[in-house]
């Protein structure tokens, strides 16, 4: 049973409970504070309702509302109380502050905030601050050709949207390693705490280094409600709630109540204790060159959902019920009680007091908001692109996989690009990081760790010491969340560094989401002309579908590329290197680029190699080319087309090749390799697609293509619509058909083998009729005995398992 005082405990209303206990405001600092404060509701309720008659100086009226009322109204107070109370402090210590807003449609307490501070007339001088800028204002807000209701790009001071729940915290230490003066403050909504990203996203303080990196101060505001049911950390005692959070490693302090006055000094003590707790911690570590892991500081703050709009209305709560979520009264168009109601709350803010007769927040008011880029919403940091500087590269050239004999020699694709990746991590000790869920030693990429170990400050064994790879002080960010990993590295690239995530291929799919919000992120930034162009967010997918023999099916999903293809042909490219030499083209080419999502596929284990450098960098330039050193129709026109993408899927294409011109030498064979997905799409809807007639140069229009493709079939014939010539093409790719089985047998079960694929061929060749059918039955024969060997001896055959093109060959 809950007691009285557990209840007392868990309510958001009266005088101000506070682990902090003082009263720094003077009498006059109080009555300024509060007065920008209802400056702030003000204007908040403005954008929700209004889109005339800005100040009230005449009677509400229905014209003067907005004909559909859309944005969210509750945390709009916590998020503007907590700047403000934050401003003082910049001004105070001197502080680099930058406001991540984590409630989602609460952008009207960040907008607020860069309105009266001047940022957002700079940045949009139609919005001026007088009361024809205020009414602009007010109107673009949720409005058709105006702003979202999230901290979208149009947001100065944003670098988060959250559009889409969950990465807060995640995205805040993304900004503040290696930026080690750089306090981010990050609001977290109470539901969205009960995201699976958000948890993961509090362990990241294991990772945060107090000599290199600068601090998250985290404030998680308990207001009781999401859209309409109570949130679950706002519901549990407070003894319980403070154990969770020091169980994660944090030191919280509690700010409770709804009595304005004193909630002003409790919050305005709280907020400088731990801003002073952060300088303390980072001075001790700086000082003695010595890093730990404290118990950094965080902010619980409860206040009433809707801080300051009425208790009740007709009888129904909303100041503190979920009615007051969004926005408040939704009837006043039609009710002129309630519009009434409207405008005596908005008066209630006295914005006669707060703002002058033109409409400008009155000089006492302004002069409690910082100046220049101290201003929260002028932070640089939150248009990365302007700290931005490009990368120190080594020559990928330097790296080449030499004296290759195409198709014949075999190499470690992988662990070569590695060393690569090792010498781009020395040469940007302080601006990349490479992220990945515990993978990067399994995915072949170990020899980074001699420029840059992993990131620890959790505690050290001594058998760490046997190749843990372990360090304070290091630049490999693992840990087992996708989630926590991708947040990590959107807020450092957003924030104005370079990164990149290596994950396995089947798992992607754990950020499928994430990663489409960063792309809308980045091609509305693209119609944002104040928004400089940041790095490309790089993954880096490996452990692929065709070599998860050992897993089984359940880590055989290649989907990940139809998800990215979806989006805008402005932001995304999807790579498929074939060879080691391609892969170094193209990871430079990636780390190179800005405002992009680039997506690399490449397989971890040795494969066979196809292309010298001069020959990689030409292929990579191109996207997609004829192998002429595969190829038998120079000079006519080919019977069939063996086309591919992907480095397994090339293999078996082109072993398909050497048996239909060992079998049949009559016939003319094209051999043609995509490195670059979208160059299949017509140029009329990429950048990066072909015309119709390039198509027909290489792939003809009236042959049979025979197209192996590394990820799901459909999505070639998606990029392929109406292309010459359509009919004839044929992919054969994953079909969603897998068990523990060898390459070979995986390969056999979806069709791409390289006799699935031959047979495809000689099926598709109207010329050999019925002449073929002995070559036919043959290589039917061939597939069905290497099948029952692999399954037989556990282990693909060994002329399988390590063929090399060595045409014409003989058996």
């Amino acid at each position: 049973m809950t007691s009285k005082g557990e209840i007392e405990s868990l309510s958001a209303y009266g005088v101000a409970r506070s682990t902090i206990k003082g009263t720094p405001l003077s009498e006059d600092e109080l009555r300024k504070t509060d007065a920008y404060f209802r400056a702030s509701m003000y204007l908040c309720l403005g954008m929700l309702y209004l889109r005339d008659n800005a100040l009230l100086k005449e009677p509400l009226k229905v014209e003067h509302l907005k004909a559909r009322l859309l944005g969210h109204w509750g945390s709009d107070a916590g998020q503007s109380f907590t700047w403000i109370h934050m401003n003082r402090l910049i001004k105070k210590h001197d502080l680099d502050v930058l406001f991540v807003s984590g409630p989602g449609h609460g952008a009207p307490g960040i907008l607020s905030q860069s309105y009266l501070e001047g940022v957002y007339t700079e940045v949009y001088p139609d919005k001026t601050e007088d009361e024809k800028g205020m009414q602009r204002f007010f109107k673009q807000f949720s409005f058709p050709g105006g702003i979202g209701s999230h901290a979208t790009p149009e947001t100065p001071g944003s670098l988060h949207e959250g559009g889409e729940l969950g990465y807060s915290i995640s995205h805040a230490f993304g900004t503040v390693f290696d930026h080690p003066n750089l306090i981010t403050l990050t609001m977290v909504g109470d539901g969205e705490a009960e995201t699976g990203p958000l948890a993961t996203s509090w362990h990241s303080n294991k990772f945060l280094n107090p000599i290199t990196d600068g601090a998250v101060l985290p404030v998680l505001h308990l207001n009781g409600y999401k859209i309409n049911n109570p949130t679950i950390l706002a519901r549990i005692s407070h003894e319980e709630l403070e154990m969770l959070f020091k169980g994660y490693g944090w030191t919280p302090y509690f700010v409770e109540g709804s009595d304005r006055q004193s909630m002003h000094q409790a919050m305005a003590a709280t907020l400088e204790h731990c801003v002073l707790e952060i300088k303390k911690i980072q001075k001790q570590a700086r000082e003695s060159n010595k890093a730990f892991r404290p118990l950094w500081p965080m902010i619980v703050l409860r206040t009433p959902k809707g801080w300051s709009a009425p208790r009740e209305v007709d009888g129904r709560l909303l100041e503190g019920f979920w009615r007051a979520h969004q926005i408040p009264i939704t009837d006043v168009q039609s009710n002129p009680d309630h519009l009434k109601v409207l405008e005596k709350w908005m008066k209630a803010y006295k914005p006669e007091e707060v703002f002058d007769k033109n409409g400008t927040l009155i000089p006492e008011l302004k002069a409690l908001a910082p100046t220049g880029n101290s201003r929260i919403s002028a932070n640089p940091v939150a248009n990365g692109g302007l700290l931005r500087r490009p990368m120190d590269l080594p020559d990928f050239r330097d790296y080449a996989l030499a004296d290759i004999e195409p198709g014949v020699t075999i190499r470690p694709s992988m662990a070569n690009m590695s060393q690569y990746l090792r010498d781009v991590v020395a040469k940007n000790m302080t601006t990349f990081r490479v992220f990945g869920p515990d993978e990067t030693e399994s995915n072949k990429l170990g020899e980074i760790y001699k420029a840059g170990k992993k990131v620890w400050m959790a505690e050290y064994f001594k058998e760490d010491e046997d190749g843990g790879n372990l360090a304070m002080q290091g630049r490999v960010m693992e840990m087992l969340s996708e989630h926590t990993c991708e947040g990590w590295l959107e807020g450092y690239i957003l924030s104005g560094r370079h990164g990149m995530l290596n994950s396995y291929e089947p798992f992607i799919h754990v950020i499928d989401s994430m990663v489409n919000q960063h792309c809308k992120w980045v091609e509305k930034c693209l119609e944002v002309e104040w928004r400089a162009k940041v790095a490309s967010l790089n993954i880096l997918l490996t452990a692929t579908v065709w070599r998860q023999d050992h897993n089984g099916f359940t880590h055989q999903d290649p989907g990940f590329l139809d998800v990215v293809a979806n989006k805008s042909p402005e932001v995304v490219r999807i790579y498929l290197p074939p060879d080691g030499n391609t892969l170094l083209s193209t990871m430079d080419h990636c780390f190179n680029s800005v405002n992009y999502v680039n997506v690399v596929v490449a397989d971890k284990q040795e494969h066979v190699q196809f292309l010298n450098m001069e020959e990689a960098i030409e292929h990579c330039a191109k996207g997609v080319g004829i192998w002429d050193w595969a190829s038998n129709d120079q000079g006519c026109e080919p019977d069939v087309v063996m086309a591919s993408c992907g480095d397994v899927p090339t293999h078996e294409a082109l072993a398909a090749t050497a048996l239909l011109r060992q079998y049949l030498p009559q016939l003319k064979i094209r051999f043609v390799n995509v490195v670059d997905l979208f160059r299949l799409i017509s140029t009329i809807n990429h950048p990066h697609g072909m015309s119709d007639r390039q198509w027909g140069a290489i792939f003809t229009t009236n042959k049979p293509i025979v197209f192996n493709f590394h990820s799901y079939p459909w999505l070639i014939h998606r990029l392929t619509y109406k292309r010459p010539g359509q009919h004839n093409l044929h992919v054969r790719g994953y079909k969603e058909k897998g068990n523990i089985d060898t390459p070979f047998e995986l390969a056999v079960r979806n069709q791409t083998d390289r006799y699935s694929l031959a047979i495809d061929a000689i099926d598709r060749i109207p010329s050999l009729g019925n002449t073929a059918s002995g070559v036919r039955e043959h290589l039917t024969h061939l597939q069905l005995a290497a099948k029952n060997k692999a399954f037989n001896d556990g282990i693909d055959p060994d002329y399988i398992r390590n063929w090399t093109w060595d045409y014409p060959r003989k058996k």
